[in-house]
């Protein structure tokens, strides 16, 4: 089955309209075939929607910065001094923080946790099997990676789904506005308020919540100059609001994404149930047919010229993760969910510098869950006219999918 294309041929850009976020691969062919290089006045931004300029955008950071932040919305310098964050670093700064934060996350303790995420998966899953099904996000798929990501953290468990509900809170957005909405921002305070206490406790008793966070605190690297440097506790803060959201977000629509998809292209989800070794296949697949990171912003240090047009210095540029991967320069048959795609750099985490940190992680839970979904659940429909979507910017995907046995 490949995805049905809407007969309408889009003529603007919104990435805040809620038809947008039900369907926008019509509006990104548009893009790629049309406009390469859009000018968006509305947003004072510059668009990139073919897989070539989008790859060279990551991998280009001295001319596409990070500086001021990846979203959509431009954000006001101050939240970043405060919380600093990888996301919105260029080297030299980001090297050194990525170094630190490398000490504590690495390999080995990703690869770790895997008992730890199929429990927790086994742990959700047991009473939808035994009623047949539920809702598939609000079950499982937003649930599984908040337990994870906020176990890792050391977050107490009296504490995880309030801060869930704030990283919901913080980036749900209004139809058709360009505004953060006032609710978002008081979410987005409230939860670096609750990690400033967090790392304060730890500071003063490091054993009190064994985690990434009361690791982060201790870590340090030698400088060039012979010493060595530790992370400011506004940096551990900004990087714990980063992992627990990003974390969270993306392995919540992701899985959903993946189980909605399953149910369209049977063929994908009997191959993996014939074979779950190739699920890594079927999760890279789903990152490329439905990145629930679809828009990631960027800020030109020079003038670039792209097409026969020039973006000038310190324009703010949006890539479309989105629409670079389904852009048929690049990908055969780019509309269909395929297990056998030759090899290529994958953007459902970002490319460059700044691939997502957590990626290994989300990869790891994506296998996982889906391995036991599909053993207790190897037969489902989806119930697509009751499924819902979730209304950000950047992140797209589900907030509700139905889903029962299919005794069929």
């Amino acid at each position: 089955m490949t995805a049905t294309p809407s007969p309408a041929t889009p003529t603007t850009f919104n990435p805040f309209s809620f038809d947008f976020h039900a369907d926008p691969y019509p509006t990104y062919r548009w893009l790629r075939d049309e406009h390469p290089v859009y000018r968006d006045d509305a947003l004072d931004c510059w668009v990139l929607s073919r897989y070539a300029d989008v790859l060279e955008a990551h991998r280009d950071w001295q001319t596409y910065s990070s500086a001021h932040g990846p979203m959509i919305e431009p954000v006001d310098p101050v939240f970043f001094e405060a919380y600093p964050m990888l996301i919105a670093m260029d080297p030299p700064r980001h090297t050194r923080m990525r170094k630190l934060v490398n000490r504590v996350f690495t390999p080995n303790r990703v690869a770790g946790l895997e008992p730890q995420v199929r429990a927790i998966a086994t742990r959700l899953l047991d009473p939808l099997a035994e009623a047949g099904g539920g809702d598939f996000v609000a079950d499982f798929s937003a649930l599984l990676p908040m337990e994870v990501i906020f176990t890792l953290l050391g977050v107490p468990a009296s504490q995880r789904l309030e801060m869930r509900e704030t990283v919901d809170t913080m980036l749900d957005r209004d139809a058709d506005s360009p505004a953060i909405p006032a609710r978002a921002i008081e979410a987005s305070i409230d939860l670096h308020r609750r990690l400033d206490a967090f790392v304060a406790e730890l500071r003063v008793d490091p054993a009190a919540h064994p985690g990434l966070i009361a690791d982060l605190l201790e870590v340090e690297v030698e400088t060039d100059g012979g010493g060595s440097v530790r992370l400011t506790d506004a940096e551990v803060s900004g990087f714990c609001g980063l992992l627990g959201a990003a974390g969270s977000e993306t392995v919540a629509r992701l899985l959903a994404n993946a189980a909605v998809l399953f149910g369209r292209f049977d063929h994908v989800h009997r191959a993996v149930l014939a074979d779950p070794r190739r699920i890594p296949d079927a999760v890279e697949e789903v990152l490329r047919f439905w990145p629930p990171s679809q828009i990631q912003a960027r800020t030109t240090t020079r003038a670039v010229t792209l097409h026969g047009t020039t973006l000038p210095e310190g324009a703010r540029v949006l890539m479309l993760t989105g629409a670079a991967n389904r852009d048929e320069r690049e990908f055969d048959a780019p509309d269909e969910l395929r297990l056998d795609r030759p090899p290529h750099v994958a953007l459902g985490f970002g490319h460059g510098i700044h691939v997502c940190l957590g990626a290994s992680l989300a990869r790891l839970e994506g296998r996982v869950a889906l391995e036991e979904f599909n053993a207790r659940f190897p037969a489902y429909v989806v119930d697509e006219s009751r499924c819902e979507r979730v209304h950000m910017t950047n992140v797209h995907g589900f907030s509700r999918v139905p889903f029962a046995r299919d005794g069929s």
